[in-house]
């Protein structure tokens, strides 16, 4: 049996203005990578900024580093209604970058995990 293979997209906690403290978020982030580990399953960030057109090349660049077999697209993307423009260019990234990956949606920081657990293969 291989390793299951993920890839988490969200927003950088570091990179939404404040005044907040993005150490909470970033430490969830963490949390999610360590159960990842603890469950057998193989799981890499990518982090983009609020508008991501910065980070659509290194973007691809994860998607076609490796045959993903689930990508998550965070709920601090899919959510926000302002992110909407964002949340369909990194839909459409996965779709061609990724198209054999099954494509996970959590409802936040709590169930990072879980949301692409129930997307893999039993």
């Amino acid at each position: 049996m291989t390793t299951p293979k993920v890839l988490v997209i969200g927003l950088d906690p570091h990179r939404i203005p404040g005044p907040w403290d993005p150490a909470p978020v970033a430490n969830a982030m963490d949390a999610a990578i360590d159960r990842f580990r603890d469950e057998g399953i193989e799981a890499h960030m990518s982090l983009v900024g609020l508008d991501g057109s910065d980070d659509v090349p290194a973007l691809v660049t994860a998607l076609q580093s490796q045959a993903w077999d689930c990508v998550l697209v965070g709920a601090g993307i899919r959510k926000n209604e302002e992110l909407l423009d964002l949340f369909e260019r990194i839909l459409n990234l996965v779709h061609q970058h990724a198209p054999t990956a099954q494509i996970a949606l959590n409802q936040g920081l709590h169930d990072i995990a879980e949301a692409v657990i129930r997307r893999l293969p039993s």
